[in-house]
Protein backbone atom coordinates (compact mmCIF):
# COMPACT_ATOMS: atom_id res chain seq x y z
CA UNK A 1 0.00 0.00 0.00
CA UNK A 2 1.62 3.01 -1.16
CA UNK A 3 1.24 6.62 0.85
CA UNK A 4 0.34 9.84 -0.45
CA UNK A 5 3.54 12.03 -1.11
CA UNK A 6 3.70 15.53 -0.94
CA UNK A 7 6.36 17.91 -2.42
CA UNK A 8 8.06 20.21 0.21
CA UNK A 9 9.62 23.15 -0.92
CA UNK A 10 13.60 23.12 -0.25
CA UNK A 11 14.73 25.42 2.87
CA UNK A 12 16.47 28.77 2.68
CA UNK A 13 20.07 28.68 3.25
CA UNK A 14 22.96 31.03 3.79
CA UNK A 15 24.05 30.28 0.09
CA UNK A 16 20.68 30.78 -1.54
CA UNK A 17 21.10 33.99 -3.61
CA UNK A 18 18.31 36.75 -2.86
CA UNK A 19 15.50 37.27 -4.84
CA UNK A 20 16.05 39.79 -7.79
CA UNK A 21 19.28 39.41 -8.20
CA UNK A 22 21.32 36.91 -10.78
CA UNK A 23 23.21 34.30 -9.11
CA UNK A 24 26.92 34.89 -8.48
CA UNK A 25 26.69 38.15 -8.43
CA UNK A 26 28.15 40.50 -5.73
CA UNK A 27 26.12 42.78 -3.62
CA UNK A 28 26.51 46.87 -4.77
CA UNK A 29 29.11 48.12 -2.58
CA UNK A 30 27.46 50.50 0.10
CA UNK A 31 29.30 53.93 1.01
CA UNK A 32 30.77 54.28 4.26
CA UNK A 33 28.61 56.49 6.89
CA UNK A 34 30.48 58.58 9.51
CA UNK A 35 28.99 57.94 12.46
CA UNK A 36 28.54 61.10 14.95
CA UNK A 37 31.35 61.29 17.37
CA UNK A 38 30.08 62.33 20.80
CA UNK A 39 32.43 64.60 22.67
CA UNK A 40 31.13 64.55 26.64
CA UNK A 41 32.71 65.51 29.96
CA UNK A 42 35.22 62.77 31.29
CA UNK A 43 34.14 60.21 33.51
CA UNK A 44 36.48 60.86 36.05
CA UNK A 45 34.47 63.84 37.12
CA UNK A 46 32.28 61.70 38.92
CA UNK A 47 35.14 61.49 41.27
CA UNK A 48 34.97 64.75 42.37
CA UNK A 49 31.12 64.31 42.88
CA UNK A 50 32.00 61.46 45.50
CA UNK A 51 34.28 64.21 47.64
CA UNK A 52 30.98 66.63 47.37
CA UNK A 53 28.96 64.31 48.65
CA UNK A 54 30.87 63.22 51.52
CA UNK A 55 31.62 67.14 52.38
CA UNK A 56 28.13 67.77 52.46
CA UNK A 57 26.69 65.09 53.61
CA UNK A 58 28.91 65.56 56.89
CA UNK A 59 27.28 69.24 57.05
CA UNK A 60 23.70 67.78 56.43
CA UNK A 61 24.02 65.51 59.54
CA UNK A 62 24.73 68.72 61.50
CA UNK A 63 22.28 70.04 61.12
CA UNK A 64 19.20 67.97 58.89
CA UNK A 65 16.47 70.22 58.92
CA UNK A 66 18.48 73.43 58.00
CA UNK A 67 21.36 71.81 55.15
CA UNK A 68 18.75 69.08 53.69
CA UNK A 69 19.63 71.04 50.23
CA UNK A 70 22.80 70.88 50.65
CA UNK A 71 22.41 66.82 48.99
CA UNK A 72 21.33 68.30 45.90
CA UNK A 73 24.58 69.62 44.99
CA UNK A 74 26.04 66.68 43.97
CA UNK A 75 22.73 65.82 41.91
CA UNK A 76 23.04 68.47 40.01
CA UNK A 77 26.64 68.40 39.29
CA UNK A 78 25.91 65.08 37.79
CA UNK A 79 23.40 66.42 35.69
CA UNK A 80 25.70 68.70 34.59
CA UNK A 81 28.19 65.72 33.70
CA UNK A 82 25.53 63.41 31.87
CA UNK A 83 23.77 66.19 30.30
CA UNK A 84 26.61 68.27 28.54
CA UNK A 85 27.91 67.28 25.37
CA UNK A 86 29.17 68.20 21.93
CA UNK A 87 28.31 65.81 19.09
CA UNK A 88 29.84 66.48 16.02
CA UNK A 89 28.61 64.17 12.78
CA UNK A 90 28.26 65.62 9.09
CA UNK A 91 24.64 67.86 9.78
CA UNK A 92 26.80 69.94 11.92
CA UNK A 93 26.99 70.43 15.51
CA UNK A 94 24.35 69.48 17.69
CA UNK A 95 25.17 71.45 21.45
CA UNK A 96 24.03 70.13 24.63
CA UNK A 97 23.71 71.69 28.28
CA UNK A 98 21.70 71.46 31.17
CA UNK A 99 19.05 73.84 30.44
CA UNK A 100 18.57 73.74 26.80
CA UNK A 101 20.14 72.29 23.13
CA UNK A 102 21.45 73.85 20.00
CA UNK A 103 22.17 72.74 16.16
CA UNK A 104 24.35 74.37 14.35
CA UNK A 105 25.43 74.11 10.18
CA UNK A 106 28.50 73.55 9.50
CA UNK A 107 27.88 76.26 6.77
CA UNK A 108 27.10 78.70 9.93
CA UNK A 109 30.72 78.01 11.71
CA UNK A 110 34.02 80.37 10.63
CA UNK A 111 35.92 78.98 12.81
CA UNK A 112 37.32 78.38 16.98
CA UNK A 113 38.67 80.37 19.49
CA UNK A 114 40.49 78.96 22.47
CA UNK A 115 39.84 81.22 25.74
CA UNK A 116 42.10 81.50 28.58
CA UNK A 117 39.55 79.94 30.52
CA UNK A 118 36.46 77.92 29.78
CA UNK A 119 35.41 75.45 26.49
CA UNK A 120 36.44 76.03 22.59
CA UNK A 121 34.54 78.73 21.41
CA UNK A 122 32.82 78.26 17.42
CA UNK A 123 33.17 81.62 15.57
CA UNK A 124 29.73 82.02 13.30
CA UNK A 125 29.56 83.55 10.23
CA UNK A 126 26.73 86.65 11.55
CA UNK A 127 30.01 87.53 13.38
CA UNK A 128 28.89 85.87 16.92
CA UNK A 129 30.46 83.00 19.30
CA UNK A 130 29.30 80.11 20.47
CA UNK A 131 30.52 77.92 23.52
CA UNK A 132 30.71 74.10 22.69
CA UNK A 133 29.80 72.05 25.73
CA UNK A 134 32.47 69.90 26.88
CA UNK A 135 34.70 70.74 24.52
CA UNK A 136 38.62 72.04 26.33
CA UNK A 137 41.91 72.36 25.19
CA UNK A 138 42.73 68.82 25.64
CA UNK A 139 39.33 67.98 23.44
CA UNK A 140 39.89 69.71 20.35
CA UNK A 141 42.02 67.60 18.35
CA UNK A 142 39.03 64.83 18.80
CA UNK A 143 36.53 68.23 17.38
CA UNK A 144 38.99 68.70 14.70
CA UNK A 145 39.78 64.91 13.48
CA UNK A 146 35.69 64.50 13.49
CA UNK A 147 34.97 67.40 11.62
CA UNK A 148 37.16 65.89 8.74
CA UNK A 149 38.79 69.31 7.73
CA UNK A 150 35.85 71.51 8.10
CA UNK A 151 37.42 73.30 11.36
CA UNK A 152 41.30 74.05 10.17
CA UNK A 153 43.88 72.22 12.13
CA UNK A 154 45.10 74.71 14.60
CA UNK A 155 48.00 72.50 15.71
CA UNK A 156 49.22 71.91 12.30
CA UNK A 157 49.59 75.33 11.72
CA UNK A 158 51.42 75.86 14.88
CA UNK A 159 53.64 72.97 14.36
CA UNK A 160 54.81 74.47 10.84
CA UNK A 161 55.19 78.17 12.55
CA UNK A 162 57.42 76.55 14.84
CA UNK A 163 59.09 74.63 11.74
CA UNK A 164 59.48 77.73 10.10
CA UNK A 165 61.01 79.51 13.19
CA UNK A 166 63.57 76.88 14.01
CA UNK A 167 64.93 77.24 9.60
CA UNK A 168 65.42 80.64 10.61
CA UNK A 169 66.98 80.32 13.45
CA UNK A 170 69.34 77.87 12.13
CA UNK A 171 70.11 79.59 8.72
CA UNK A 172 70.90 82.32 10.93
CA UNK A 173 73.90 80.53 13.33
CA UNK A 174 75.30 79.06 9.75
CA UNK A 175 75.45 82.49 8.43
CA UNK A 176 77.30 83.80 11.44
CA UNK A 177 79.50 80.83 11.58
CA UNK A 178 80.42 81.47 8.41
CA UNK A 179 80.86 85.67 9.07
CA UNK A 180 83.00 84.09 12.08
CA UNK A 181 85.36 81.64 9.51
CA UNK A 182 86.01 84.38 7.13
CA UNK A 183 87.24 86.95 9.65
CA UNK A 184 89.69 84.14 10.95
CA UNK A 185 91.08 83.42 7.51
CA UNK A 186 91.58 87.28 7.06
CA UNK A 187 93.48 87.50 10.29
CA UNK A 188 95.47 84.68 9.68
CA UNK A 189 96.24 86.03 6.19
CA UNK A 190 97.32 89.19 7.68
CA UNK A 191 99.16 88.29 10.89
CA UNK A 192 101.98 86.80 8.76
CA UNK A 193 101.99 90.35 6.56
CA UNK A 194 102.25 92.01 9.55
CA UNK A 195 105.03 90.00 11.07
CA UNK A 196 106.89 90.23 8.04
CA UNK A 197 106.54 94.19 8.12
CA UNK A 198 107.88 94.04 11.58
CA UNK A 199 110.78 92.44 11.03
CA UNK A 200 111.76 94.93 8.16
CA UNK A 201 111.55 97.45 10.11
CA UNK A 202 113.81 95.65 12.83
CA UNK A 203 116.33 95.27 9.65
CA UNK A 204 116.66 98.59 9.14
CA UNK A 205 116.83 99.69 12.41
CA UNK A 206 119.74 97.18 13.26
CA UNK A 207 121.50 98.55 9.59
CA UNK A 208 121.30 102.09 10.48
CA UNK A 209 123.03 101.58 14.31
CA UNK A 210 125.51 99.61 12.20
CA UNK A 211 126.42 102.82 10.16
CA UNK A 212 126.34 104.82 12.93
CA UNK A 213 128.85 102.48 14.83
CA UNK A 214 131.13 102.47 11.45
CA UNK A 215 131.00 106.14 11.43
CA UNK A 216 131.70 106.33 14.82
CA UNK A 217 134.79 104.23 14.66
CA UNK A 218 136.18 105.94 11.09
CA UNK A 219 136.35 109.07 13.11
CA UNK A 220 138.15 107.62 16.44
CA UNK A 221 140.98 106.36 14.11
CA UNK A 222 141.16 110.08 12.35
CA UNK A 223 141.64 111.30 16.06
CA UNK A 224 143.97 108.88 16.99
CA UNK A 225 146.13 109.44 13.70
CA UNK A 226 146.05 113.72 14.42
CA UNK A 227 147.57 112.63 18.06
CA UNK A 228 150.15 110.18 16.33
CA UNK A 229 151.34 113.34 13.73
CA UNK A 230 151.39 115.78 16.68
CA UNK A 231 153.56 113.40 18.69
Amino acid sequence: MSSPHQSVPPAKSSHTPAAGSETGSSPEPTEPTQTAQVIRITQMAHLGVLVLLLCVFFAFVGWPIGLWWLLLLPVAVVVWIERTRTTVSEDGLDLRTVFGSRHLDWTQVAGVGIPKRGFVRAHLTDDTEVKLPAVSYDRLRDLIRASNGRIPDLFAAEAAAREAEYEARKSEDEAQSTEAGIDETNAETTEPEANAEAAEADAEGAGTDVEVSTTEIAARDSDTDARDSDD
